[in-house]
């Protein structure tokens, strides 16, 4: 790797905890420079614009994060236990990059203005919502989760209700909510989806 694209991937790292911090309007450059050690000319040498950084730093974010949240899942060979074990790391294993969701934290923020962000943000949405279907279609075809069950509107029940309870969590400054949502998911995936032999 050269110098300059090692320089890059540092900028990308240092800028994703920045932005996932303070979302995109408080994202200074000062900010930027400060946590890189670069001076504007520096961050510019390699990114042609701060929405360029930012969505670059948001790919690094959601990576990271979907790393934590897939961890360990392929290890589990049944579906329904997998979707347990995806709820259990969302709860317990938060992102290593500091603020929160990504996902989340680039929802809200891009909402009104940045579209570029808002893209990543939907099409991080989409590959997350298309690995839970996927693994409960396959569950279904498995036979281990019921034919009834919708795997969009469970992918759809299982995100919101995440996001909705980290979001809770974050302003109460406590995982009750996550906590009930995991105990809820659960249940529902015990008497619900999951199917009897």
């Amino acid at each position: 790797m050269s110098k300059g694209e090692d320089t890059r991937k540092r900028i990308v790292a240092e800028a994703a905890a920045i932005f996932n911090q303070k979302g995109y309007e408080g994202a200074s450059l000062q900010a930027l420079m400060e946590a890189t050690g670069l001076e504007k000319g520096g961050i510019y040498r390699h990114f042609t614009s701060k929405e360029t950084v930012a969505a670059e730093a948001f790919d690094y974010a959601w990576n990271a994060a979907k790393q934590a949240r897939q961890h360990d899942l392929d290890s589990i060979p049944n579906a329904v236990d997998r979707l347990k074990k995806w709820i259990a790391n969302f709860v317990e294993r938060r992102s290593p990059v500091p603020g929160g969701c990504p996902l989340l934290n680039a929802a809200i923020d891009s909402d009104d203005g940045n579209p570029v962000l808002r893209a990543k943000a939907r099409g991080a949405l989409k590959d997350w919502r298309d690995r839970l279907e996927k693994t409960i279609a396959q569950g279904i075809e498995d036979g281990e989760i019921k034919r009834k069950v919708d795997p969009q509107k469970f992918a759809t029940l299982v995100i919101s209700s995440l996001e909705g309870a980290l979001m809770m969590s974050r302003l109460e400054k406590n995982n009750e909510a996550l906590l009930a949502v995991q105990s809820y998911l659960n249940q529902y995936l015990e008497n619900e989806i999951r199917r009897k032999r």
